[in-house]
């Protein structure tokens, strides 16, 4: 395999430029952003920094080098982690129902739906896009709601732009029904069925994390959770959460807000558990009318087996709760 091939394989550009006239006596890193606009001008001075970029055949680490009209660059353009994100990355998806317009899935826990900073690959979307090519001329490969990282269940994806945009009118609508379960820490307090109205926004105090706010002084959201008590020991108790809004972790602020937080969940006080490696919740109900048909849909996804044997841990045992 020659250099040209290594290259290749390894998604490296070579790409030859020459400084023209009109750049004479400019820096390095402002001529390359002008000659090679499609690149940011951040990954450019990092391309810099890591030695990609030569000057008349030998390496250039200065980024304010001044360059002279007919000087000679090269850059060896490396795919960025960014840039790779919408990349198809094949693995096992659960599909739970499917047709021309929709796909129902139920994500396990430890999967990140959609692909950012730190988690530019792996993600659900990179699934999506390795099962169903097609994916790729809708936005965010049809993904309409996100479930966090560490939470399981059940979510819909478009299939087509008329079908997501039909979607998210249902999101926004509130027609579309998403129910949760949760495991949280101690016996319940108050009553058994309680409706929590408490606007959610960044928390003042810790900004990588969300919680109730007051909106008179703090910016944030509306947010309305409906929780259910469904069982309890001296350990712990279990709940039924329906979501009326879709705020950032509005199920784990609002527990914790009642002094339940969710087992597993140490971003919001909750205590660890030997059978856990992430909050104890699960989006066990999905209910909404097709995008297309308006036809009713509802699924449901069973207790994934880490909750079900904390859940048995606590001598508690599992009914499925009625809509």
């Amino acid at each position: 395999m020659d250099e040209g091939e290594d290259l290749l394989t390894a998604g490296i550009e070579l790409r030859q430029l020459s400084v023209g006239l009109s750049l004479h006596g400019q820096r390095l890193d402002k001529v390359l952003a002008q000659i090679a606009p499609e690149f940011s001008r951040n990954y450019l001075q990092q391309l810099i920094d890591a030695g990609g970029v030569c000057v008349n055949g030998l390496q250039s680490y200065k980024q304010s080098a001044k360059l002279k009209a007919g000087d000679a660059l090269q850059l060896e353009l490396r795919p960025t982690a960014q840039s790779q994100a919408f990349a198809p990355q094949a693995m096992d998806l659960q599909v739970v129902y499917q047709d021309a317009h929709v796909y129902v899935l139920d994500k396990p826990a430890g999967l990140v739906v959609h692909p950012a900073p730190g988690n530019w690959s792996g993600t659900l979307l990179n699934g999506l896009l390795a099962m169903d090519p097609d994916l790729a001329a809708v936005p965010r490969a049809g993904i309409v709601h996100r479930l966090d990282k560490d939470t399981s269940g059940l979510m819909v994806v478009a299939r087509t732009r008329q079908a997501m945009d039909a979607l998210v009118h249902a999101i926004a609508a509130r027609s579309m029904h998403r129910q949760y379960l949760a495991l949280a820490k101690g016996p319940w307090r108050g009553k058994a069925e309680q409706n929590v109205k408490a606007p959610i926004g960044r928390d003042p105090r810790n900004r990588l994390r969300m919680a109730v706010v007051d909106l008179a002084t703090t910016p944030g959201k509306t947010a309305q959770t409906d929780i259910y008590l469904l069982g309890q020991s001296s350990q712990g108790c279990l709940v039924h959460c329906v979501l009326h809004t879709g705020r950032t972790h509005q199920i784990r602020v609002h527990m914790a807000s009642l002094g339940h937080p969710l087992m597993g969940d140490a971003v919001y006080g909750g205590p660890a558990a030997t059978e856990l490696a992430r909050q104890a919740l699960h989006a066990f109900r999905l209910a909404f009318a097709h995008p297309m048909t308006g036809a009713p849909l509802a699924f449901e996804s069973p207790l994934p087996p880490d909750l079900a044997t904390l859940l048995a841990d606590w001598g508690l045992r599992y009914n499925i709760p009625s809509l």
